[in-house]
């Protein structure tokens, strides 16, 4: 596969920081329904650097920006640098991908889409955008490239990433916005062992189950949470969060989410969309 990026470890575990949905703006004083998104980002960035975890790498996995601006992308770059790790991304439904490739091709951000971490495991990232509509899409490219890639490297354990959800959130409004294609997933999926966990964001929620055999995550958002079974659209006033994933050498994944403890951000809970 093309952009290949090869992390060369001969550790038996290697540790992943997931970060996803922060929402950034041009201007960092902007909220979104009253959450400041450049405080609740910085925040998140604080208390995961306080607890000086040992990571191997960062996946940030969409709607880094919600304004399409280059100030909102160079800001995200410049507030991932201090972990002085490699930061691989994808884009959300709220991302414009043009500027993610202008402001996104510099240290720390990584633009290979397929990782070989070590001996033992390989992430994918995979684009599921449907440029500007909600929802998402794997398109035939991607589906071959999964397919492709999963060929070539058969002996090694498989995380795939994108941003849309495959699981049924229980919230109708959300759930119309979610990966439209899944069968087509399970369809290029189905004839591999060694696929063992699906990762997103986009549903700014904690889910911690299981889709067709594999083991499926989502995260928070580093900013607003959306109420967990909620046919309408809710708020939820549980705290920004990240994921901690280790991927063990005998395909075992040990995953955990944390959130924010030293402050609160609370959203204005009488919106009813955005």
């Amino acid at each position: 596969m093309k952009n290949t990026f090869v992390y060369r470890t001969e550790k038996p575990m290697v540790k992943l920081l997931q970060i996803t949905d922060p929402h950034l703006f041009k201007d960092e004083k902007n909220e979104l329904l009253g959450v400041n998104t450049q405080a609740s980002f910085a925040q998140v960035l604080k208390e995961i650097q306080q607890e000086n975890t040992e990571f191997d790498a960062i996946l940030a996995t969409g709607d880094l920006v919600q304004d399409s601006s280059d100030e909102g992308y160079q800001r995200f770059v410049n507030m991932v640098k201090p972990f002085g790790l490699p930061v691989f991304w994808i884009p959300g439904n709220h991302d414009f991908q043009p500027k993610m490739v202008e402001n996104l091709n510099q240290p720390p951000m990584e633009k290979a889409k397929h990782i070989l971490l070590g001996e033992y495991w390989q992430v994918l990232l995979l684009d599921s955008q449907v440029y500007g509509v909600p929802h998402g899409e794997l398109s035939q490219y991607q589906l071959d490239l999964l397919k492709t890639t999963l060929e070539k490297y058969p002996e090694h354990h498989t995380l795939i990433v994108f941003h849309h959800h495959v699981l049924p959130t229980n919230s109708a409004w959300l759930d119309q916005h979610n990966l439209r294609n899944s069968h087509d997933l399970f369809d290029v999926l189905s004839p591999f062992k060694n696929v063992k966990g699906i990762l997103y964001g986009h549903i700014h929620q904690q889910v911690d189950s299981s889709w067709q055999g594999y083991q499926v995550m989502a995260t928070p958002s580093t900013c607003i949470q959306f109420k967990a079974d909620s046919q309408h659209f809710a708020l939820d006033e549980v705290q920004p969060g990240w994921r901690e994933i280790e991927l063990h050498s005998d395909g075992t994944i040990v995953t955990t989410v944390k959130r924010i403890r030293q402050a609160r951000f609370l959203p204005n809970m009488q919106e009813e969309g955005y």
